[in-house]
């Protein structure tokens, strides 16, 4: 099973195994204060995309769409993530202020679809 949650909210007992699934370190925040079991930046959206993005509701279904291309280069990646999908709940921890905009979403759903 896999959850969401900003890596700024407390972490619990719920959260299972903890990813921190951006690429770059998130501001102010020490690890411990992180919990994260598992930083996976090789699974964020490239910088190139991140920019273009910038977090732009408008550009939404383009970066989906972008983000999901990529991912298909990072097999092993994502490999991991279903893995550890099996073994439990999984946290996929994110940055971004935006709950409805961000690659943990995009990711989680991709996640979820191959599942199935």
């Amino acid at each position: 099973m896999f959850r969401l949650k900003r890596v700024y909210e407390e972490p619990s007992s719920e959260d299972g195994y903890r990813i921190l699934v951006e690429r770059l370190w998130p501001r102010g925040l020490s690890k411990e204060r992180a919990a994260v079991d598992l930083w996976l930046k090789d699974v964020a959206p490239s910088p190139e995309l991140r920019k273009w993005f910038n977090h732009d509701p408008a550009k939404w279904k383009e970066f989906q769409r972008r983000y999901r291309e990529e991912l298909k280069e990072k097999k092993e990646a994502v490999k991991l993530l279903k893995q550890k999908g099996k073994e439990g709940t999984v946290t996929l921890v994110y940055a971004a202020h935006d709950e409805e905009h961000n690659g943990a979403l995009v990711l989680k759903q991709l996640l979820e679809r191959r599942k199935k």
